[in-house]
């Protein structure tokens, strides 16, 4: 099929982000593939990301301002499915904080014709880690992760975790039994193509069609930490998700609309647990001691931020948080309900 046959769509969440949306749509502006519509799902109380459309004109932009109801970004994801064109082939959703290179969509559709039986595509943050050839990386340094021919830094918590056999036993994208596995991040900026079965929502791609029947959970509210896992595990079980490491993009972290600290801590452990048991819904003893006891070693390790870290009181808050979402889950864990 030709790339030019493909009607594909656009959707871009956005929250109280109008200069880091504005950076984003320069960059569509400049894509080799472009797209037949882009929809704006505005969630802010202010008309600041409004007022910027207004002003900067752009192609193909349709702009949705949705009420308290549809806010938060799943409601907001939803809202824009519901708004596709008939005839809309792909969709793609983007955070409103990133920044494409100007053939990101032309590889993402073009992946999906590479490989018929892509249900969904990822693009690749190229900010994210510095890699190196394995022939070029240090041998000496320990702390290194090796991928296909790629190293990078790995971090001192899988080396802690290391220590206590609790390291990832998947590959990257891949959740272990026991969850707390490698993200996409992990792959290496080979220009290959993985497949995966977790992806980061905000630089995804999907056949139109798989939403006949899915939808993304409402149990991720506002922020929506890991719901773009929750959703990508449960499409894997219906077919075949893929990284495309050559549709790259940066990654430029907005802080604006994020929860505050305790919450965010609090959202890491009791999302955390709810995405793994998306996958593994009937976790053996051995898993689940390990999800437990990995959960713990990480909020002790961001408690002892408190005294390494410039930013102690947020490190605090934080670990704080996750410490409390830990203890909820012994009187109400939460349960993956049906999006299908």
């Amino acid at each position: 099929m030709n790339l030019a046959k493909l009607n594909f769509n656009l959707i871009v969440c956005t929250y109280k982000r109008a200069e880091s949306l504005l950076r984003l749509l320069r960059s569509v502006q400049t894509q080799s593939l472009y797209p037949n519509r882009i929809l704006i799902i505005d969630g802010s109380p202010d008309n600041n990301t409004a007022k910027m459309l207004e002003a900067n004109q752009i192609l193909n932009l349709e702009y949705f301002k949705v009420d308290e109801h549809d806010r938060g970004l799943t409601r907001q994801r939803n809202y824009g499915i519901k708004r596709l064109n008939i005839d809309c082939d792909i969709v793609c959703f983007l955070d409103d904080d990133v920044i494409l290179e100007k053939d990101y969509l032309r590889k993402i559709i073009g992946t999906f014709i590479l490989i018929p039986e892509a249900l969904a595509v990822s693009g690749y943050i190229s900010n994210d880690a510095d890699w190196q050839k394995v022939e070029d990386a240090d041998e000496t340094d320990k702390d290194l992760f090796t991928y296909d021919g790629w190293s990078r830094v790995e971090g001192s918590r899988f080396g802690m975790r290391r220590k206590f056999g609790l390291a990832p036993d998947k590959a990257p994208g891949m959740m272990p039994d026991f969850s707390h596995g490698y993200s996409t991040a992990f792959l290496p900026p080979s220009n290959k193509i993985y497949e995966v079965e977790m992806m980061m929502g905000g630089i995804s791609s999907y056949r139109v069609g798989i939403f006949k029947k899915l939808s993304f959970s409402e149990y991720f509210e506002g922020y929506g930490l890991y719901e773009d896992a929750d959703f990508s595990l449960r499409l894997a079980k219906k077919g075949k998700l893929f990284v495309n490491t050559a549709a790259s993009l940066e990654h430029h972290h907005d802080t604006a609309g994020r929860p505050d600290v305790f919450k965010y801590g609090k959202m890491v452990l009791r999302n955390g647990y709810y995405v793994w048991r998306v996958k593994y819904s009937n976790p053996s003893l051995k898993a689940t001691l390990k999800w437990h006891a990995t959960a713990l070693l990480l909020t002790s390790i961001r408690f002892s931020n408190v005294l390494t870290s410039k930013s102690k009181k947020e490190a605090f808050f934080e670990a704080a948080g996750r410490l409390s979402g830990w203890f909820s889950l012994f009187i109400n864990a939460p349960k993956p309900t049906s999006y299908q």
